[in-house]
């Protein structure tokens, strides 16, 4: 209904001004004010002015090419929420969302749609310790070329303490994970992972029934050294977390690395140490929902070396060696025994490459990589 209308109709006295103004949707006041400004300019005093008037906060057209141009020449391919924490780094001073619309209006980002609600929520830890994620995403990380990132994130904060790139995950990579939280932070309570094969052999049903006890992986061998609960499952909600945060590095990680000249795994895991990671944590670390920790303090770090390995039990050939994964390990004189020959010892690739024997708490010989002696 048409305010001249009302108007008309009130000046006839067949409606009263509350009615008129509950009719319109505004107060008496407003209406009274509408009253004053159509009597005195008619339809055109009706316009508010404001729409006409031009901000004086709306940012010049220098300012807004200097922000699309640094885009598409120096950052294209990031997202706006990556753009957008350079640019506030860089000094810039506008908003996120005056941001987003000056690239969507500009064509340098697509506007995309509006994600579903995710209605199957895995409740967060309550501490720092309590709960962590490790879990390898294949992608093309570098350019041209195909490699894992290995992630191990705290479930209370999302805080990352380890992040790698790698050939390709496995057993080696999820000890490498697991020592830098120890070492960084300390001993945590569990450890959730995927179930791939290096954290928890596939059994069939009949295969339980026949042979018993499971066999352990080196991993749960570890875990279970170091009194920490391997959880591997398939939940979808347990690994959405991690699968988000995947998403989010596909999206940030690789133009960085482009935009960096970065081509070699050495050289991204430098990168990620140093720049990367500190800066993901700044950005999309949360807040635990109770202070305190969960972490106990590793107070001996070396004896890491003998649990976060890849471990072995042999029996001595005649010839007083060992074969071990397609090596052979010839053991040193012993000056108190001179052959070993038919003794059970234990073999022990480390993270560094180089194998060590032992029998029981004594360490009979190291070796390198190729099976040469060390000593």
């Amino acid at each position: 209904m048409s305010f001249e209308y009302l108007y008309k109709a009130w000046k006839a006295g067949r409606i009263t001004q509350a009615v008129a103004a509950k009719l319109l949707g505004v107060s008496d006041r407003t209406f009274r004010r509408y009253v004053h400004r159509y009597e005195s300019g008619g339809s055109e005093g009706l316009i508010d002015k404001r729409l006409l008037r031009r901000s004086p906060r709306r940012a010049p057209l220098d300012e807004i090419a200097e922000v699309v141009n640094a885009y598409n020449k120096q950052h294209e391919g990031w997202n706006v929420k990556q753009f957008y924490a350079w640019y506030r780094g860089t000094g810039g001073r506008r908003s996120y969302n005056w941001v987003r619309l000056q690239l969507q209006d500009a064509g340098a980002v697509k506007r995309l749609p509006r994600r579903g609600v995710h209605r199957s929520r895995f409740d967060r830890a309550r501490l720092p310790g309590l709960r962590l994620h490790q879990d390898s995403y294949r992608h093309e990380w570098l350019a041209g070329r195909r490699c894992d990132l290995v992630i191990t994130m705290d479930d209370a904060t999302s805080e990352h303490y380890s992040m790698f790139l790698c050939e390709q995950a496995g057993t080696r990579s999820s000890f490498v994970g697991v020592r830098e939280v120890l070492e960084r932070k300390g001993f945590f309570c569990s450890l959730y992972t995927n179930r791939a094969s290096h954290y928890r052999y596939k059994t069939s049903a009949k295969a339980k029934e026949t042979q018993g006890a499971r066999k352990l992986t080196q991993t749960e061998r570890a875990m279970m050294q170091l009194g920490i609960r391997l959880m591997a499952t398939r939940s979808t909600q347990v690994r959405a977390r991690c699968q988000r945060v995947f998403r989010t590095h596909i999206e940030r990680l690789p133009s960085e690395l482009f935009t960096a000249g970065i081509t070699e795994i050495t050289a991204a895991n430098r990168y990620l140490k140093d720049v990367y990671l500190s800066a993901y944590n700044r950005e999309f670390q949360q807040v635990a929902q109770q202070e305190g920790s969960a972490f106990e303090p590793c107070t001996n770090p070396d004896q890491l070396d003998d649990i976060l390995c890849e471990e072995y039990q042999r029996i001595v050939r005649r010839d007083n060696r060992v074969r071990c994964k397609g090596l052979l390990l010839r053991l040193p004189t012993d000056r108190l025994r001179c052959r070993m020959a038919s003794t059970r010892v234990t073999v022990r690739r480390h993270l560094d490459g180089t194998l060590s024997i032992s029998s029981g708490i004594r360490r009979l010989a190291r070796y390198h990589a190729d099976s040469t002696l060390i000593d």
